[in-house]
């Protein structure tokens, strides 16, 4: 049973439906489909309907009030909605759920109570509303959340689902190469005026950087290490807080099979990025914050159950590096720019964080002191 007295839903086996098309703007429910899904649950009189902006712009959601409480609609991006991969993700948040983790909790269909309901060939998801608010670059917070995931990770360390995990990460991606070939005339073609000498320089640098990292990882030992299930975005627009405490963790649809550093290293990075003008990358600091870095291996060890090992350790700053430049070059290479940010300004900017995580990859990866 839920908190509210209602059964837990269920996830079905679903059945599979046809991709759709991907679309660059943020895309938002048309009335006729907005009524239909609603018409599937039984939230109550409806008193208010607000856009959701947060998040993947291919992903719309919808913040709904009722007399009944506030309640989350969300419709899966194209790419992230095949509904077995759906099905994995909320039998994962039913699991976590149960054992008090803080996730929103699912709303089930008015009739068969299904976790999932499709439509038109997408995927939509009904949540719990949480209130909170977000990172707020502190060292206590960056603990938090480094413990959040720890115990996260620990709940799931014998967790089986039903359905088959994705596997596979940002870390010795076949795709690189093929990637950056592709970024200077993506770029180029909505940046004609752009110096394609020096972006293909700078896309070089990082096809060399991310291949001397991903070697570093495996001489570290990531072959031998043992997958397990992870969250797979774990960044600070995906945690919610609340007078201290992580209240909120959102977004499973990245959730994957594999060792445990990738969700540490990622979580690393996500949290110590320092962006002082959001869209101009040009004035963000080459470094990272290193407190908040330490701060988030610190939390997760206290809280995991099995502390880092040291080649865990030495291993993550050259995910990082991985994890950098991979999330930046696909969708470069794709649409020639950083969602609404030019790319030839985020690529340098990449080079620069590149060039400062190198030589101080060591030192990052020692234990926070006490």
């Amino acid at each position: 049973m839920t908190a509210s007295g209602q059964p837990v839903p269920q996830p079905i086996r679903p059945h599979v439906a046809p991709a759709v098309e991907d679309q660059s703007h943020r895309e938002r429910f048309d009335a006729h489909e907005l009524a239909t899904v609603l018409s599937h649950y039984d939230l109550g009189v409806i008193e208010q309907l607000r856009v959701h902006p947060r998040g993947s712009r291919r992903s719309p959601k919808l913040r709904i009030k009722t007399r009944r409480g506030e309640f989350l609609l969300k419709r899966r991006a194209s790419g992230q909605d095949d509904p077995y991969r759906v099905a994995f993700a909320h039998d994962l948040q039913l699991r976590l759920g149960q054992r008090g983790y803080p996730v929103p909790g699912l709303i089930g269909t008015r009739d068969e109570n299904n976790s999932m309901l499709q439509f038109n060939g997408r995927a939509y998801e009904m949540f719990n509303y949480v209130h909170g608010i977000r990172f707020d670059r502190t060292a206590q917070s960056a603990v938090l959340a480094g413990a959040a995931l720890g115990k996260l990770h620990s709940l799931l360390a014998d967790y089986r689902s039903v359905y088959d995990p994705p596997v596979g990460s940002f870390h010795g991606a076949g795709e690189i190469n093929a990637k950056m070939a592709l970024i200077p005339a993506a770029v180029c073609a909505v940046e004609p005026q752009t110096d394609r000498a020096a972006l293909a320089q700078t896309a070089e640098f990082l096809k060399k950087a991310y291949h001397d990292a991903a070697r570093r990882v495996e001489d570290a030992g990531f072959g031998t290490w043992p997958r397990r299930v992870i969250h797979g975005d774990w960044h600070p627009g995906n945690l919610l807080y609340r007078d201290g405490p992580v209240v909120g963790v959102l977004d499973f649809d990245s959730a994957r099979s594999e060792p445990r550093i990738v969700d540490v290293a990622n979580a690393g990075l996500q949290f110590s990025m320092r962006m002082d003008a959001a869209e101009n990358p040009s004035n963000w600091p080459d470094a990272l914050d290193d407190q908040i870095l330490r701060c988030i291996f610190h939390g997760y060890d206290q809280a995991s159950g099995t502390i880092l090992t040291n080649r865990e350790r030495i291993a993550a700053p050259w995910l990082m590096i991985e994890a950098l430049i991979a999330e930046s070059v696909v969708p470069i290479a794709a649409t020639g720019s950083f969602a609404r940010i030019a790319g030839s300004a985020f690529l340098y900017m990449i080079e620069r964080k590149v060039r400062w995580l190198r030589p101080r990859a060591a030192k990052l990866a020692e234990p926070l002191k006490e």
